[in-house]
Formats: C-alpha cells, sequence, structure tokens
C-alpha cells in the first residue's frame, strides 16, 4: 500500500494518508506540479511559511529499474517567483519508494531547527539539529551517519540554504554516502531553510514490494539489456559522462564562454575542459569515470574525479558546471574547476546559478576572466553570513541589478544553463517557455542543426522534447536514459502496470507529459507571468555569437502554437 506524508512543522505532527495506485503513477514532477497548483501555492510569498515544499518519487521507485530513483522536490520558486521543480539522483528517491512513499509536504514552519526521520516501520521523529548548523555538507552527512547508522538516505540543507540564499538546493546522498546529488535549481534549498529542517533522513527498508514481482524483475532486466544496446548510452554516458557533451558544445559553437560572449573555448585540438581531455586523464590518477549516482542505474554517467595524487576532489564533475562554473567564467584548468565543484557541494548550491553570477563581477570588472583565486574566495566567503556572502547568494537576477550589469544571461530571473540559445535554438525555446525559468531539463536537444529546419520543426521538436522530459519527470526516470525510455513507451507503461497493478494504455506517457506542461504553465499564469516573460535577454538578438555568428530568432510571438497547446485544458 502506497501512501503520503504530510508533516505540519509548526505543531510537530505527521499525516499519513492511502494512495491510490493510479495516483502513486502520476508521480515525481507531476504530482509536486499537482500539489501546488491545488494548494494554490501562487498566492503565497515563497519565502513565507504558507509555500509547500513537495517531495515525490515515481511509480518504480524502489526497485533496481534502472536510472527510475530520481526525487522532485517542488515548491514556489523564490528565486524566479514562479512554479519549480528540481530533481535529483541518489539514494533518497530509492529510500522513499521502499517506504512506499509517494510523496511527501511540509507544511509551516519549526520553531527550532530539525532533522525529520522516517523510520522503516513508519515512524515519523523531528530531532534537534544545532549541532548540524553551520557545517558544510561533508562534515554534517558524517555526523547523520555517526547518529543514525550506514543504512539510511538523506535529502541535506547546506549552510547557504540555512541562511535562505537563493542559490542554495538540496543535497541527495550518493550510492557511497557522499551529499552530492542536488535538487539544485530554483532556491528549493531556501524554502526548506526557511522551514528550519536541516535534513530528512530516512532509513532504508531492504526490499521494494510490487505488484507483480516476475514481471517488473522481467521488466528490469530487459531495459537494463536495452541500455547496454544502445550506442549513445555506452559509447557517450557510460563512456564519458555528460562532460562529453562540452566537447561537442565547444565544437558545435554552443558552448557559454566568458559570460555567452562566444560559442567556443578553443580550437577542438586545444579543447581541455571536456570529457575527451578529463576522462582519460582522470583514469590515469585513479579516479572512476564509469559510476552510479543511484542503486540499479546501469547508465553510470557519473564519475569521481582525483587529483594528480590520486585522492578524491569531487564527485560528479557534470557539463553544466563545466559550462557555467567553468568556461563561462574563463576557466581553461579542469583541476581548479573540479576543486569548486567540491565547494560548491559543500555549501550546497547550484552551480548554473553560482557561475553565471560570479562571471558578472568579471563582466563588471571586479575580477579577470579566469581568476580562480578570486571565484575561490567567493565561494568561501559563502559559508559566513555577510555583505559579500549575501550579495553573491541572491542570483544572477538580482546580482546584476545590484552590480548594475546589462548583460545579464537570465530567462525568469534563473540563469540560463550550459546552451548558448542562439546556437542551440530548440533547446533555447524550452528554456524560454517553460514555467521552470531557464531550464534546459524541460527539454533538451543539444545536437540538433536548426539553421537548415523551418520554425515550426524546430518548435516542434522543442515541444516534443518537453512532453518527453516531463513524463520521464513524472515516473522518476533520469532522461539520460532517453535514447532508449522514449521509443520503448509502451514497455515502459507496462512495467508500471506490473509494479502497480493498474492498466494503463501507452497513451498514459504523452497524458502524463503534456499534463506536466499544463499544470505549470497554468499556475505561473496565476502567479502573474505573461508570455513576455519568456524573452530571452536583448544581447541574444543583437550580438552574434562567434564562430557561427548566429544572433537569437525567436520571440515569444514565434511561440504562438505552443502556447496553444499550453493553454488547452486549462
Amino acid at each position: 500500500m502506497w501512501r503520503s506524508l504530510q508533516l505540519d512543522l509548526k505543531a510537530k505532527k505527521a499525516f499519513w494518508q492511502e494512495v491510490a495506485p493510479e495516483e502513486v503513477a502520476f508521480g515525481g514532477r507531476y504530482r509536486t506540479g499537482r500539489i501546488l497548483l491545488e494548494r494554490e501555492a501562487h498566492r503565497f510569498d515563497p519565502l513565507s511559511p504558507e509555500n509547500p515544499l513537495v517531495f515525490a518519487v515515481g511509480p518504480l521507485a524502489g526497485t533496481g529499474f534502472s536510472n527510475a530513483n530520481r526525487t522532485s522536490v517542488g515548491t514556489r520558486s523564490p528565486l524566479t517567483l514562479g512554479i519549480k521543480e528540481a530533481n535529483g539522483g541518489g539514494t533518497f528517491g530509492y529510500a522513499l519508494g521502499q517506504m512506499k512513499l509517494a510523496w511527501l509536504v511540509l507544511e509551516g514552519q519549526s520553531e527550532d531547527w530539525v532533522v525529520l526521520r522516517l523510520t522503516r516501520s513508519g515512524e515519523v521523529f523531528f530531532d534537534p539539529a544545532e549541532d548540524l548548523l553551520g557545517l558544510g555538507n561533508f562534515a554534517a552527512a558524517k555526523k547523520l551517519f555517526a547518529a543514525y547508522g550506514e543504512r539510511i538516505a538523506f535529502a541535506l540543507l547546506g549552510p547557504v540554504g540555512e541562511r535562505l540564499g537563493l542559490l542554495s538546493g538540496i543535497a541527495f546522498s550518493d550510492i557511497d554516502g557522499r551529499p552530492s546529488r542536488l535538487a539544485a535549481r530554483g532556491g528549493v534549498g531556501a524554502v526548506m531553510g526557511l522551514k528550519r529542517v536541516k535534513a530528512i533522513v530516512v532509513e532504508v527498508p531492504g526490499k521494494a514490494e510490487v505488484w507483480d514481482k516476475p514481471k517488473v524483475l522481467e521488466a528490469v532486466r530487459r531495459y537494463a539489456r536495452l541500455l547496454r544496446e544502445d550506442p549513445l548510452v555506452m559509447r557517450f554516458y557510460n563512456a564519458i559522462g555528460t562532460m562529453g557533451m562540452a566537447d561537442f558544445q565547444n565544437a558545435f559553437g554552443g558552448l557559454p564562454v566568458r559570460n555567452f560572449r562566444e560559442g567556443r573555448l578553443s580550437p577542438p585540438e586545444a579543447f581541455r575542459m571536456g570529457g575527451q581531455h578529463i576522462a582519460p586523464l582522470n583514469k590515469s590518477r585513479g579516479g572512476k569515470h564509469t559510476h552510479a549516482c543511484m542503486p540499479g542505474c546501469v547508465i553510470q554517467c557519473s564519475n569521481v574525479i582525483v587529483d594528480e595524487k590520486g585522492e578524491e576532489v569531487v564527485s560528479p564533475l557534470e557539463y553544466e558546471t563545466i559550462g557555467l562554473l567553468g568556461t563561462n567564467c574563463g576557466l581553461t584548468d579542469p583541476d581548479g574547476l573540479a576543486r569548486l565543484n567540491r565547494l560548491a557541494n559543500d555549501l550546497g548550491i547550484d552551480t548554473i546559478e553560482t557561475g553565471a553570477s560570479l562571471a558578472l563581477f568579471m563582466e563588471k570588472g571586479l575580477a579577470d576572466w579566469g581568476d580562480y583565486a578570486f571565484m575561490e574566495g567567493r565561494l568561501r566567503s559563502l559559508y559566513q553570513d555577510g555583505e559579500e556572502a549575501r550579495l553573491l547568494a541572491q542570483g544572477t537576477a538580482r546580482l546584476g541589478e545590484a552590480l548594475g550589469v546589462e548583460r545579464v544571461p537570465v530567462i525568469k530571473r534563473q540563469a540560463i544553463s550550459a546552451y548558448d540559445p542562439r546556437v542551440v535554438e530548440a533547446t533555447g525555446i524550452t528554456m524560454m517557455i517553460t514555467a521552470q525559468g531557464a531550464d534546459h531539463t524541460a527539454g533538451n536537444a543539444p545536437r540538433l542543426e536548426t539553421r537548415a529546419m523551418k520554425m515550426e520543426e524546430v518548435l516542434e521538436a522543442s515541444y516534443t522534447a518537453q512532453v518527453n522530459a516531463a513524463a520521464n519527470d513524472a515516473l522518476g526516470l533520469c532522461v539520460f536514459g532517453g535514447s532508449v525510455t522514449n521509443k520503448e513507451v509502451a514497455f515502459v507503461v507496462e512495467a508500471v502496470n506490473a509494479a502497480l497493478g493498474t492498466r494503463l494504455t501507452p497513451g498514459f506517457w504523452r497524458e502524463v507529459g503534456e499534463g506536466v506542461l499544463r499544470l505549470e504553465h497554468r499556475f505561473n499564469h496565476l502567479a502573474g507571468f505573461t508570455h513576455q516573460d519568456d524573452r530571452l535577454p536583448r544581447f541574444f538578438y543583437e550580438e552574434p555569437v562567434p564562430p557561427k555568428g548566429y544572433t537569437a530568432r525567436f520571440t515569444p510571438e514565434d511561440l504562438t502554437p505552443l502556447y496553444e497547446r499550453l493553454h488547452q485544458g486549462s
């Protein structure tokens, strides 16, 4: 029996409720959006006790179904002021799935800082958290394991989130216990900090209960086999990881370089910030370049980066970090970037938003491009409360206003991720139109060359990517399996039926995917957003980006066919 859990933080009370299998199927990002809309979260200040914070998993969570254990975190974003869903891998969603906890909602505000603890038997405790306050994530994680044992999973708030910094995410434990899998974007950590919840700790039961175990086990085996036979999964994600996208975008001309001034950092043969250089270097030092972030995943696109002495620096180093915290700030040394990434993980912050923000100081002339010492100093300032830390922690849009900088790469106040919308146009359309803010994960088509395509074809490519991404997010699936998952919709839906005992048809995939988009679009409309909020910053339309020399082509007026679809059912 699946259940949901509502936590009244002020009263320190927990309320369990049974959830029908059909509701469990509409999980993850669909469920967070549905709850936020039903509770009219658009009416509340994001940093007020009334704003709910929702954690939701997909229907295959807790099983060995590869890459199906992601956790969605939903709230009204204090960064964008719109709806937000940020999701991450790791072991937290796996533990919730084994608890058969479809979603939990944090309501109100605790009078003191707490660790929420869920036991295997379903008891809920509000433990004091004073001894964890001010600690970085790695030190706090060590204390959690010491206090509660090794068989736990957790969602953890870093020191920036404690002070309501809008850079802050929520860190989930990975399979080795690192607090390094972040639901990072939109300031979701600030909402958790407002509620004075330092961590949520879940005891892992150790087994998953499903409706038809033989069918689920067969589905697990078949999906794993399909992934292992897929060239993109095994030759790209498994072999190199997401950092391979840096090599591609550098050659393609869509890499953010020095605050989106250029699309290529260096000639491809001299490029040192991508997987072609980093992967063999890391392996030669004894690092891991095939590593699973969540139980059961066969894609294993994560990594463990080590230094020249073979000592661990960070896990993982991902493409978005390379793009925004790296090349966008003019960095050319992957070792320096890895150290900055480690600091960001310890602080519990979004490397996209942080990198875009740091680049504005360089844009203003307050530091040179690629000034590692400056970047490290700014990050370290975030461990303490002070004027310098508060300025950086407010996010790219607000920092740009404070500094008086005009070239600020944001949409709906959120930093544009590592795909220049002048070159990677279908992804750029997604980042414009999504209710999430400038978020590539809402529908990415990073390899699509669009200049020879008709505009309606580019719009359709973006919309299809958005529907597929939303369906994956609702089912708790990592999109890196999309080259298999999106072609095997009937099989995936049957796996859900076997797990839940439902009778969903293959049309469920599109139903849940489009349902997510319409829920989110409706929320933002109620929150006061209009289509004019979907426009790219002016410099993208005015400045050709080398080496391709493109300017942005798409405006909100061009997106009318997509708006018509999103308004259906609203």
